[in-house]
């Protein structure tokens, strides 16, 4: 239409060319009429062409309107979208209603079309909904690969689920020493006491009552461990029903799991040393046979006459002669970020630079090797009749990784290096420290030392030179005095 009309006034400029520049006047005027014919019978054939294709006669010539009136019509368009947009998003069902019918006067739509556009928002007010319930369950799930606390992953599940169904008040009991409790920071207020005894018969294995109260248990290996309770002033609905038990096995599922990670945890450190249990649960891959060569301070510890004091002790007095001496050995080494690699019998091997790196590795082997002797000597001031410790420390590569078959494996090392230490913990007195000299090169000056010079150990070709450390200075290796080996 809008072409139709310039195409005229086209035509009417030129009609009044030829009126105005003609030589005969005759001819000027009956060309001026027969262009001004044209342009209106064009006008009229697009009139006629755009109301067939809109089936109405209203807005024929909205084309020809100013940039300012398309403007605002927009304007006024995009605002009552907005609004119906706007009107979905919430859970009023009123408010739903009259913004479709005030859309339907801005388009001027029929009975039947905003009958349509009704049910269209209310179904897409509706999916809406259902995605935002089902956004709550994806991220419970989330938090269920998360290991948390107990509380913070059952808080921020009930903040999740109450975000989302914001008709109903959620609330979260847990069952302690056969009781259930509701703690106030689950509870959102005083649990009313219908809703207890509710959510208690569920516990016990009853099934839900029907009602305005919808209660579902936590079982986790089979035993009740909480309740989602879930409040609303009417019967809840199908799927607001289905939800809420998919999002109360999703929390059982991160509470199972959060639990099962901790006990493994607990397991895992009590068997292992910290570093390396930490960087399985992190990468199991790291678990797969083979490993690689690297710089390491090896130390090992051996008690000293343990086979005599185990022919005249109990069983019970050599047990807790060990626990006595593992537990500070083992302080003394994880205090310096050592790794336990293993005990065998009575002897103690202890890595440093693996599998976590440091480069003082040498110095912090040194002052756990001084800790440990200084920690038993007190122990052992008290029971002169109890061995000591041997210590020997060596450094140099090995291959570190893990070492066994497909069945059972172990973190360990293996190298010459790591075989001079057990041989010079083998030329060590009880009590004494003697480290290799690559040791006695890295530490330093701090090192207090007395030459050993080239020992010969067994299995080895070569001489290997060693000292017997006796302090680092400052002797930050112990809370007490210095250690002076015997």
């Amino acid at each position: 239409m809008l072409l139709s009309v310039v195409t005229a006034y086209v035509l009417l400029a030129e009609a009044a060319v030829a009126m105005g520049a003609g030589r005969s006047w005759h001819a000027s005027w009956w060309l001026w009429h027969v262009l001004m014919a044209a342009g209106f019978g064009y006008v009229a054939y697009s009139a006629w062409v755009q109301y067939r294709n809109e089936g109405a006669a209203a807005g024929l010539f909205a084309a020809v309107g100013t940039d300012e009136s398309v403007r605002r019509l927009r304007a006024s368009y995009g605002e009552a979208l907005e609004g119906l947009v706007a009107a979905m998003d919430g859970t009023d069902e009123d408010r739903q209603a009259v913004t479709t019918e005030r859309v339907a006067r801005q388009f001027e739509l029929t009975d039947g079309q905003a009958a349509v556009l009704g049910r269209a928002a209310g179904a897409l007010a509706g999916e809406r909904d259902q995605i935002r319930k089902l956004g709550a369950l994806v991220a419970v799930g989330r938090d269920a690969r998360v290991v948390v606390a107990d509380d913070d992953l059952l808080r921020s599940a009930r903040e999740r689920v109450a975000c989302v169904f914001d008709r109903f008040t959620v609330r979260i009991g847990l069952v302690e020493q056969g009781r259930l409790v509701f703690p106030p920071e689950l509870s959102a207020g005083t649990v009313p006491a219908s809703t207890f005894r509710a959510a208690q018969q569920v516990v016990a294995g009853a099934a839900s009552p029907p009602g305005p109260v919808l209660c579902l248990p936590f079982v986790v290996k089979g035993h009740p461990a909480g309740v989602l309770v879930a409040e609303t002033g009417g019967p809840v609905s199908e799927r607001d029903a289905a939800l809420l038990t998919s999002l109360a096995a999703q929390i059982t599922i991160a509470l199972e799991n959060a639990r099962l990670y901790r006990t493994l945890d607990v397991l895992f450190r009590q068997y292992m040393s910290p570093d390396v249990a930490t960087a399985l649960v992190a990468d199991p891959a790291q678990a797969a046979l083979g490993g690689a060569v690297v710089e390491v301070t090896s130390l090992f510890a051996d008690l000293r006459g343990f086979s005599t004091f185990s022919e005249f002790s109990s069983p019970g007095e050599i047990v807790e002669m060990l626990n006595r001496y593992f537990d500070v050995a083992t302080h003394a080494v994880l205090g310096e970020n050592g790794t336990v690699v293993q005990f065998v019998g009575d002897a103690l091997m202890a890595l440093f630079n693996a599998p976590a790196r440091q480069s003082d590795h040498a110095l912090r082997a040194a002052r756990a090797a001084l800790r440990m002797q200084h920690e038993v000597d007190l122990i052992a001031a008290a029971r002169p009749q109890w061995p000591r410790f041997r210590v020997g420390v060596n450094t140099g590569e090995a291959l570190v990784g893990n070492i066994g078959g497909e069945a059972l494996r172990n973190f360990n090392a293996m190298g010459d290096a790591v075989n001079v230490a057990a041989r010079l913990e083998s030329r060590a007195e009880p009590g004494q420290v003697v480290i290799g000299a690559s040791t006695r090169d890295r530490i330093g000056a701090c090192a207090r030392v007395t030459p050993l010079g080239e020992l010969t150990v067994k299995g080895r070709v070569q001489p290997v030179v060693a000292f017997v450390l006796h302090d680092l200075a400052g002797g930050d290796h112990a809370d007490g005095p210095a250690h002076r080996p015997r």
